[in-house]
Order: C-alpha cells, then sequence, then structure tokens
C-alpha cells in the first residue's frame, strides 16, 4: 500500500508541474518545466549526498576508529542484501540519523554523537536498520525527485511573478496561455499544494522504512524504543537543521505542532510506535 501510495503521489507531482507550466505558458511553458525538472533530477541524483554531508559537517570514519559501528551496519547490510555503505558521524548533541547517496552501490549512513550516547546497542542496531531500509527502498532517490519536482513548481511560481511584475505574461491562445487569473491562482495554490504532496511522499516512505527496517533487524521493539527516545530528545535538544533535509532523519530535527504538522516530513510518532508494536505482537514478542 505504501509503494502504491507513493506511486500515485509522485504521479499527481508530475501532472501538477506539466500543467502548472501549461497554464502559465502553454506548450512552451510545459517544455520548461520538464526541462527544469530533469536538470534539477539530474544535479540532486549525482551531487545531494555530497551537499548534505557537508552540510552537516560528517565525518567519515573507518572500521579502526569506529569498530561497533561498522560492525552492526556491515551485519544488517549482509541481512538486508545490500553492500556496505560508507559510515559517517555528525558531532551533533542531538540523537539522530540518516542515510543518503544515489544508490546501494554508492550509499552512505550518517549518525549523531547524540544518538551513539542515548540509545543501547540493540537501539541502535534499529535505526540504522531503519536507514539501511531507506536506502534498499530507494527512498533518497525518490525523495529526492519529489523535492526537486516540487522545487521546479516553487521556482515556475517565483518566475512567473517576475514576470507579471515587469509585464510578461503568457503569449497568446495560440500557445495556450492562460487567463491571468487563473496563473494567479495556480502561482498561490501550486507551490503550496506541491509541498503538500512531497510532505505525504516523505510520511509514506517513512511508514515503509519502519516496516522494512523492522524485519532486516528482526526487532521491532527495539525500533520502536528508539523513536520514543528520539522524539523526546529532540523536542529537547535543538538542532540547527535545514528545513530542506530534515525529511531524510529518522525523526523530524525539527519541531512543531499544529498546522505544521500537516507540512510534517515525519508521520506521527505515536502512530509509528503503535505500528512497530503490532508487528511485535504479531512475533510473539514481548512488549517491554
Amino acid at each position: 500500500m505504501n509503494g502504491l501510495k507513493t506511486m500515485v503521489l509522485m504521479v499527481t507531482l508530475t501532472l501538477m508541474l506539466v500543467g502548472f507550466g501549461a497554464i502559465l505558458g502553454g506548450r512552451s511553458g510545459m517544455t520548461i518545466a520538464l526541462a527544469m525538472a530533469i536538470a534539477m533530477n539530474f544535479f540532486s541524483y549525482w551531487f545531494s549526498d555530497k551537499i548534505v554531508l557537508r552540510m552537516y559537517g560528517a565525518q567519515e570514519v573507518s572500521e579502526a576508529e569506529a569498530p561497533e559501528l561498522h560492525a552492526t551496519v556491515r551485519e544488517l547490510a549482509l541481512e538486508a542484501g545490500l553492500p556496505m555503505p560508507r559510515v559517517y558521524i555528525i558531532d551533533e548533541d542531538q540523537p539522530n540519523a540518516f542515510a543518503t547517496g544515489r544508490n546501494p552501490e554508492h550509499s552512505a549512513v550518517a549518525v549523531t554523537t547524540g544518538i551513539l550516547r542515548i540509545l543501547s546497542p540493540t537501539e541502535l542496531k534499529g535505526v540504522l536498520a531503519h536507514e539501511l531500509a531507506h536506502i534498499r527502498n530507494r527512498d533518497i532517490l525518490i525523495g529526492s525527485i519529489a523535492a526537486t519536482i516540487a522545487g521546479a513548481i516553487s521556482y515556475l511560481a517565483q518566475m512567473a511573478q517576475w514576470a507579471m511584475i515587469f509585464g510578461g505574461r503568457a503569449s497568446d491562445d495560440e500557445e495556450g496561455g492562460s487567463h491571468p487569473i487563473a496563473a494567479i491562482v495556480m502561482m498561490i495554490v501550486a507551490p503550496i499544494a506541491a509541498l503538500l504532496v512531497q510532505m505525504a511522499i516523505s510520511r509514506s516512505r517513512e511508514y515503509g522504512a519502519d516496516e522494512t527496517g523492522a524485519r532486516i533487524c528482526g526487532r521491532p521493539l527495539a525500533l520502536a524504543n528508539a523513536l520514543r527516545k528520539l522524539h523526546m530528545a529532540s523536542q529537547q535538544i535543538p538542532m540547527d537543521a535545514n528545513p530542506a533535509t530534515s525529511h531524510m532523519f529518522i525523526v523530524n530535527p525539527l519541531s512543531g505542532g499544529g498546522i505544521a504538522k500537516l507540512f510534517s516530513t515525519h508521520p506521527p510518532i505515536e502512530e509509528r510506535i503503535a505500528r512497530l508494536e503490532a508487528m511485535a505482537r504479531e512475533r510473539g514478542q514481548v512488549m517491554a
């Protein structure tokens, strides 16, 4: 169901991009929108992992420098049928983790020093299994595509606003240019709608990674307990995280309530824990 939901949302996001381009500039606008999305996705595919690792000051660690961390990642990667990813540590008090990389052969797992301090080895194993699940499920690629398409829609809206300010308009009826009022409405609505769809995709992939990660490590309750600890700590320990990359972390490094939940990149932590506890009951594992 998560896969089907993601596919539907991705198709919706793509149609929004093409449709917005068509409304603003007819066939030429549609072409510009598609070209922009392709260019942005190409850049994201090849360089986003390097950018985000550098953004958070992640330092790659060798097996000699972090033997236990490497051993756990290697064990889980073998269980998941994945190549061994590169391992990074971020000097950050907030306990958190993320995975990145354009494919399983070029992947990386990053953990903060905070997470290494507060989680037990079993709980950390659950978190690392979740991150490897993102790699196996190709969530990093899906998330990057969704983010760049949503970004392209926002850029189109900004371009249209500047064009309107300086007297530009859709070419003519033959080109398929829209009525100015429709264009103004789309400039306001399209970026918000695209962001909502992108967030929905991100939440769907988190559920999938929880389930796959629990199966990889074999301990749904370990991941559930880790999520509970990480969520509480994220509310108490601030992190200077970029909102554009918050979807990559296992728990949202940013806090927010009310309407902010609608734009959240992560599902409610209570629901994630409840699903993992249900998996544990199905496996006959005793609740802690």
